[in-house]
């Protein structure tokens, strides 16, 4: 397990109101042996001038490409046995890539899954109580509600079982995270939770999940059909349903308006 190198991909657009905070986060990783790589995806503010002060390979995208195309040159670049996706403006526990790396190396795994938690929407918090083993396409898509939440985030993936099936983010698109995890999670032969690592989403003002400007808004609104529209193809292609999508809606609408309410 302590030669087992983690890349992790760091994405940056206009970030300087949190790259320290998030740099130094990954840096005080109870677990060292990563491989940080900054990709800065045409900042026009500090972030370069942060990001340098930093032990970090940095990739500089001349122009904004958005996010697809910055994880995408991060996956490129990767040069470690697992990989692992931060937006910076979100956070991770201190023991998260040692218990992840713990985790997937044990149980020789393809992926392994974080708890995560949302202040802003309590029935996306989930926390792992035990660490349990999933091997069949039910049980994987409904342990973490993928074809709802598919949050890339919370996930550390083998390298080369990502190459394998070249698995990639559609560039152009905003809801990208969904066409990349649910397929993801389908290819896995096995997938491991992880009950201490946890992932701490924040919701930030004028993301690409909560900006208002009109035309943001109607290409968020199309990019999500478009998602949908994918991954419910992807599903009939290979013959399986998705929990919380297209069977399992109630149990899924229930858990979401019992943990907002008792939360």
């Amino acid at each position: 397990m302590a030669d087992s190198l983690i890349t992790v991909i760091i994405p940056i657009y206009n970030g300087e109101k949190y790259a320290k905070a998030c740099l130094d986060n990954v840096m005080s990783q109870t677990y060292k042996h990563l491989e940080v790589i900054v990709v800065d995806d045409g900042s026009t503010d500090k972030t370069d001038e942060i990001i340098r002060g930093y032990p970090v390979k940095i990739i500089t995208h001349p122009k904004n490409k958005g996010l697809s195309a910055a994880r995408n040159s991060g996956i490129d670049a990767a040069t470690g046995e697992y990989i692992h996706f931060v937006d910076v403006d979100d956070g991770i526990n201190d023991v998260f890539y040692e218990e992840m790396v713990k985790a997937i190396v044990e149980t020789r795994s393809d992926i392994a899954c974080a708890g995560m938690v949302q202040k802003h929407k309590k029935y996306k918090t989930q926390r792992f109580k035990t660490q349990q083993l999933f091997t069949t396409t039910n049980d994987k898509l409904t342990i973490t509600y993928v074809g709802k939440w598919g949050y890339v985030w919370r996930y550390l993936f083998r390298l080369d079982f990502l190459k394998k099936h070249n698995l990639r983010f559609e560039e152009g698109r905003f809801i990208e995270d969904l066409l990349f995890s649910l397929p993801a999670v389908y290819f896995s032969e096995k997938l491991v939770t992880v009950p201490k690592a946890e992932y701490r989403y924040n919701y930030s003002e004028n993301s690409i999940l909560t900006n208002r400007e009109k035309n943001h808004r109607d290409k968020r609104r199309a990019d999500k059909r478009h998602a949908k529209a994918q991954v419910l193809s992807f599903a009939k292609q290979h013959n399986f349903k998705i929990p919380g999508v297209n069977t399992g809606r109630l149990s899924y609408i229930i858990r979401k308006y019992y943990r907002n309410i008792f939360s």
